[in-house]
């Protein structure tokens, strides 16, 4: 007879929350949990540890280290399909990603703040983020930086290249925001920079969730707890679904290394999945009555909004050639990733003091290219699943562009930012030019329309999926993590974002994890407190 797994907690999923949640949990060496990760632990192989092979995850598929999988074809974008992926190693999507950066602004934290409390204001994430983070870089105001976290973030490069300077002096003069140095700064949230911030040790190696909160004083590399610590880490296990008595989530069924187990939570089960959070629920019995039904998975909870309000920022290019003899980023730092940013408002002049487009320069050959995403998109997509097959791919359709005004907004980026920004560039030096739109597509309004459709690339900005809201605000979950309907099952990642977050989710899923981790050990302090008495 197999051994009966029985944890206090089970934590499905390693990335930036079930992480930081694994090690919050169990510091006091008296709570148990097990954390559970479908990939391996692949901390030393160099593309991961090596900052270098940041910007080639994102773009190619290393099938060893990613979920296999496309979504469904978009209808706004002629029917073209992208991938559906994220990390499948320890560390999930902070393994594998470019390596930003970027807290939620206080502009978006208010909007969680009036729908959900005083848990998740700005003032409240901004002591959260700094006792996460080790910061290596230069602040106007080092009161809203953090030295002594577990996450190293270094700002690069420390000398900036021509290349960044002239595009940085660019965006200035093109846009009217003057140039800025800590964008997250809650006084500085807008403006051109020459450096980034980026998730990698003083050396310039990836820091991930793995690397920050399940290093070796946390536990061995297989997966077991060190000096006393009750953690275990189950490598190449999947989850397949949350296992209930009554409505109450009491364990998980898994597949380990092909064999079936079951494993107990004596007191909650923990899902920090991320785009793959949607999906266990609905094989679990939560979400949509008449799709499980359909499915033939018992209902545990009707809740049309499983799976509902998936969002993405959007994606697209703009091309300029550069002089040959400016660097694309320092010969002793290569590390650094990026030529120069900017995160400006909406280009119209609606909300001028809120971030809406995020410019990332990138350079190689020759070629100074801007990554070019719009951070507040109204268009919204949705998961569902198939069947009841655990191992069935979801059907996740972004929803890409089918809001007229997302369209709207990145024809808007290019007529009004990047045809400007150009204009200043070449005036700054010539052998910049703008290569890819030309001015004549952009000034035409179907030629760029089609540009766009056909420029359009993806982003890992998933979030929304499983909203953190009441339930009569389309909530999956509240404010604390707690997913409607049931007990003692919690999802902590970037699907519960509530509303959409200013940049890139990694901090944000960081955040959620740190902040639900205390939420747990404060109510199980007062609960042991209720009892003494």
């Amino acid at each position: 007879m197999d051994k009966k797994w029985t944890f206090d907690y089970i934590i499905i999923g390693t990335g930036p929350a079930g992480a930081v949640i694994a090690k919050i949990l169990t510091d006091d060496h008296k709570t148990s949990a097990l954390l559970i990760e479908a990939g391996e632990n692949t901390d030393k192989d160099k593309p991961i540890r090596d900052s270098a092979f940041a910007l080639e995850l994102e773009e190619q598929f290393f099938p060893q280290y990613f979920w296999q999988g496309e979504g469904v074809p978009q209808e706004g974008l002629d029917d073209r399909m992208f991938e559906w992926t994220t990390g499948r190693l320890l560390g999930g999507g902070s393994s594998i990603n470019g390596e930003q950066y970027v807290r939620p602004t206080s502009a978006v934290l208010k909007q969680w703040e009036r729908l959900l409390g005083p848990m998740w204001s700005p003032k409240r994430a901004i002591l959260h983020f700094k006792q996460l983070e080790k910061y290596n870089g230069r602040s106007d105001n080092r009161r809203f930086r953090g030295y002594r976290g577990r996450i190293d973030i270094r700002q690069a490069p420390k000398n900036p290249t021509a290349m960044s300077k002239k595009f940085t002096a660019a965006v200035e003069q093109a846009t009217g925001y003057p140039e800025i140095l800590d964008y997250n700064d809650p006084r500085t949230p807008l403006g051109p920079f020459t450096r980034w911030q980026l998730y990698q040790n003083p050396n310039g190696t990836r820091e991930n969730s793995s690397s920050a909160f399940l290093s070796s004083d946390i536990m061995l590399p297989s997966g077991r707890g060190v000096k006393g610590r009750k953690l275990r880490v189950f490598f190449k296990t999947t989850a397949l679904r949350v296992l209930f008595t009554n409505k109450r989530a009491n364990g998980v069924e898994l597949l380990k290394e092909g064999r079936r187990i079951r494993a107990y939570a004596r007191k909650k089960v923990i899902i920090s999945a991320g785009i793959n959070s949607a999906q266990l629920l609905m094989l679990s019995g939560i979400g949509p009555a008449k799709m499980l039904q359909q499915a033939g998975i018992p209902v545990v909870f009707n809740n049309p909004h499983v799976g509902k309000k998936l969002r993405n920022h959007t994606l697209n290019f703009a091309s300029f050639t550069t002089n040959p003899v400016d660097e694309a980023l320092p010969s002793n730092d290569s590390n650094a990733l990026y030529t120069g940013g900017a995160f400006l408002p909406d280009p119209t002049g609606k909300d001028p003091h809120k971030r809406a487009v995020q410019l990332v320069g990138i350079a190689a050959d020759g070629i100074l290219t801007l990554a070019i995403i719009f951070l507040r998109p109204k268009s919204r997509g949705s998961i569902a699943i198939q069947n009841k097959d655990p191992l069935k791919i979801a059907l996740a359709d972004e929803g890409f562009l089918t809001n007229q005004d997302d369209l709207d907004a990145v024809k808007h980026i290019y007529k009004i930012y990047i045809k400007e920004i150009a204009a200043q560039l070449e005036a700054i030096d010539p052998s910049y030019r703008l290569v890819s739109p030309t001015l004549d597509v952009i000034n035409d309004d179907s030629q760029l329309e089609a540009f766009i459709k056909q420029n359009f690339d993806h982003n890992h900005h998933q979030q929304g999926s499983l909203r953190m809201a009441p339930l009569n605000h389309g909530g999956v979950v509240d404010r604390r993590g707690s997913v409607h309907g049931v007990r003692d099952l919690i999802v902590a990642d970037a699907s519960i974002i509530p509303f959409t977050v200013d940049g890139n989710t990694s901090a944000a899923a960081f955040l959620i994890g740190y902040t639900i981790a205390r939420q747990i050990k404060k109510r199980n302090h007062n609960l042991y407190k209720e009892n003494e008495e």
